[in-house]
């Protein structure tokens, strides 16, 4: 097992280089200067090359590689071109809002595809299945963004009762210490805080959360409806045992594991799809940073958030194969 993770990881970061090595490529390769995009119009020859020279863009492109790899074992992701901040100090600050928004997204979907499949599979050959498959086919079939959208129309506008934008209510003067702004809420125990920050959420959320309920759900329901044929199941109605109990104790027990497999492959892609949605509501996560920095061609900040992405993904795939070992241990012995 643990040989087996450090295979893992030792691919991760790979992985990892081999992505830095595209990205720094691709964005020096690509039309568009970022000293022209921050300089005056003014500006004479001597300023442009000197702030060439402040970042580095006066180097052999394998030198700047090298000076930015260098920097970024030590820990130093560089600086932001567009808000003159270190990237590493802007990556921890935007980094919990993103999670909290793609761990909230993440349980809700969890909790309604769940919640579909089970119901689907107990109503079965019914006009109920047939009404939630339907229900389902439409969550699966709108994407993210349109969802937004529809709820910044309906519930942003039409009837204004969730917030429009950001994390928090500024006019509210509160105070965090930490970035996790839930969380940190509601271990403290201002109840009042927590409806503030969640009810800023509940619309990106959703938005993020629908469709993933929906692949969950259809996922959810085959494996129930296989796990529902199995001779131990067939065996247990013939002695009586309610159908309740049958999808609830028996067959969901083994339907679980291809399903959380394909919801750890499913979370990366929410995670990716936070981009759009934060633009959208103006949630200041990283999703809603990325945008800003490809506009400026802040290549330091593209470079440290495609990194951080990649970091969250290859974590997030660790931890889904480390948990399907953990509820069947014979896949360790395989």
């Amino acid at each position: 097992m643990i040989s087996a993770i450090l295979k893992r990881v030792a691919m991760g970061a790979i992985t990892l280089l081999g992505v830095a090595i595209v990205v720094f490529v691709l964005l020096r390769v690509a039309p568009g200067n970022p000293i022209a995009m921050m300089i005056g119009p003014g500006a004479s020859e001597t300023d442009i090359l000197a702030l060439k020279a402040k970042y580095g863009l006066d180097q052999s492109l394998p030198m700047q590689f090298w000076i930015w790899l260098t920097n970024f074992l030590q820990g130093d992701f560089g600086t932001s071109i567009s808000r003159q901040v270190s990237v590493i100090s802007l990556l921890s600050e935007r980094l919990p809002a993103t999670l909290e928004l793609a761990i909230a997204a993440l349980v809700i979907a969890v909790l309604l595809g769940g919640l579909i499949a089970v119901l689907s599979t107990l109503l079965r050959k019914s006009w109920g299945a047939s009404a939630l498959d339907g229900a389902n086919s439409l969550l699966l079939t709108v994407p993210e963004f349109v969802w937004a959208l529809a709820f910044v129309l309906l519930l942003g506008v039409a009837f204004p009762i969730l917030p429009l934008s950001g994390r928090n209510d500024p006019a509210a003067g509160t105070v965090f210490v930490t970035n996790f702004y839930l969380i940190e809420a509601i271990l403290t125990g201002r109840w009042g805080v927590v409806w503030d920050v969640f009810s800023h959420m509940l619309m990106p959320v959703f938005a993020l959360a629908l469709p993933l309920a929906a692949i969950i759900a259809r996922v959810l329901k085959e494996a129930l409806g296989e796990a529902m044929m199995q001779d131990y199941v067939v065996l247990a109605r013939v002695k009586g045992m309610s159908e309740r109990r049958l999808v609830l104790g028996e067959a969901l027990r083994n339907a679980v594991g291809p399903t959380l497999a394909l919801t750890g492959v499913q979370f990366t892609f929410l995670i990716g799809g936070t981009v759009i949605i934060e633009k959208i509501f103006s949630y200041p996560g990283l999703g809603n940073m990325a945008i800003d920095a490809v506009i400026n061609r802040d290549f330091p900040l593209i470079q440290g958030l495609i990194l951080m992405f990649g970091v969250l993904f290859i974590l997030i795939n660790l931890a889904v194969d480390l948990l399907v070992v953990a509820l069947n241990p014979r896949l360790s012995r395989g």
